[in-house]
């Protein structure tokens, strides 16, 4: 069976008891499914390097045309799709194997970034107009997010076999911010926008800081 979209989010981290980001795929999938999309969900793991090692093998195996990774960034205040994803890996907090990298590259010969390849305005686009508060995002931060946003582009870019299929990534807020149900239908209705949006909205999404 053909997949139309990969969808990953993370697994706890950080002595919390659940992950917003796994929590908000694993219900925007059934409202995808519903539409008549098939989608593939994963739970990855918040470690370096093998959270997009897992990543990597999903889209090889299932070859959706759109792959979209969904992370927590707790201190914000709506959902953010990510514009860049940057070549360091630089950990506050360990990960879930205990890891602590400082200024490393994920790819040792990759690029210093990559641009996502989702309409990212258009999806907040369709944020606002469902009243659901979100923005563009231009930093994914050093952690396993940004690692595995980078990890997933440089794959999309570096290997032949997966021409064409665009992917990216969208954080979202922690559940005192924006109630899991309704950031699942948020995720759903951009995934819904990403699939059936082959050229960006020209719109203003930049920031001054």
């Amino acid at each position: 069976m053909t997949t139309d979209v990969l969808l990953t989010g993370f697994a706890p981290f950080d002595r919390a008891a659940v992950n917003e980001s796994w929590e908000a795929v694993r219900r925007a999938a059934p409202q995808l499914k519903a539409q008549g999309f098939a989608v593939q969900i994963l739970e990855l793991p918040v470690e370096f390097g093998r959270a997009g090692e897992q990543l990597a093998a999903a889209v090889r195996e299932h070859r959706p045309p759109l792959v979209v990774a969904v992370g927590l960034a707790a201190g914000r205040t709506g959902i953010t799709p990510e514009r860049v994803a940057v070549n360091v890996r630089d950990a506050r907090i360990p990960d879930n194997a205990g890891a602590s990298p400082v200024d490393e590259p994920i790819a040792a010969d990759g690029p210093v970034g990559y641009f996502s390849t989702l309409p990212i305005k258009a999806m907040v686009a369709a944020l606002t107009a469902d009243g659901t508060p979100g923005s563009v995002s231009q930093t994914a931060g050093t952690y396993v997010c940004n690692d595995v946003f980078y990890a997933l582009q440089h794959l999309l870019a570096t290997d032949d076999e997966l021409t064409g299929i665009r992917g990216g990534f969208v954080h979202v807020p922690s559940a005192d911010v924006l109630d899991p149900p309704l950031t699942a239908r948020a995720l759903a209705r951009m995934v819904e926008v990403a699939l059936r949006t082959e050229v960006d909205a020209a719109l203003v999404g930049g920031a001054e800081h």
